[in-house]
């Protein structure tokens, strides 16, 4: 169905009430359809009987557009002299209106601007990352040490998890383990200097870091 525009204003003033649109002089029109196909408010139809653009929905032209006519390859569109919007700018004082506008337009762009801004910021902190890494936790007291450097930090270590082959076969540095868990903060804030905290304790003892993955 085709969208109805006649029921909304220009600038306050009902759009019904301003003679602005396009007419067609039928005997230049060649039914190209250009104005049918690139009009994007369907101010136009097409007659197939005659091969002709009809004007369908005048009131759905937008004030002060003439798109159409700029494009029309035989110049069989005509439209109301520019200054007869100038002349309706005037009697509807409609540059106060614009300027509220134009206000509220600017306020709604800062508006967006901020919250592009503060979603960029939050989307880069980390709040919750996983850990994988693989070295000698038992025997180099991996987690205690962990522990201790986080210990007084908004953080927590989650879902720890060690995996062995084997511990005799492990013991006294024979094989690495693997090690799996979740940095969290308990503040809803980043926890990137925490885990630097754990990354240089992995550094210091020969942990070989594998993976860290931010958590959504």
């Amino acid at each position: 169905m085709a969208k109805d525009l006649s029921k909304t204003q220009w600038h306050g003033i009902p759009r019904m009430e301003i003679e602005w649109f396009p007419k067609i002089v039928e005997e230049k029109c060649i039914g190209c359809q250009l104005c049918y196909v690139s009009c994007g408010r369907e101010v136009f139809e097409y007659e197939d009987a005659t091969r002709k653009a009809l004007v369908e929905r005048p009131y759905n032209c937008l004030v002060g557009c003439t798109t159409c006519a700029t494009i029309c390859p035989t110049a069989a569109i005509e439209f109301p002299p520019k200054e007869f919007v100038q002349k309706l700018e005037k009697e509807y004082k409609i540059l106060k209106v614009v300027r509220q506008i134009a206000k509220e337009k600017k306020t709604k762009k800062e508006y967006e601007e901020a919250r592009a801004k503060a979603e960029s910021i939050l989307n880069s902190v980390m709040t919750n990352i996983e850990i994988e890494a693989t070295g000698h936790f038992g025997e180099r007291r991996i987690i205690p040490k962990i522990y201790e450097a986080i210990k007084n930090d908004p953080c927590d270590v989650l879902y720890l998890n060690i995996e062995t082959p084997g511990l005799k076969s492990c013991w006294k540095e024979k094989a690495p383990s693997y090690c799996r868990f979740r940095l969290v903060s308990t503040e809803y804030g980043d926890v990137t200097p925490y885990l630097q905290k754990i990354k240089t304790i992995f550094k210091e003892n020969g942990v070989v870091l594998v993976s860290e993955n931010r958590i959504s």
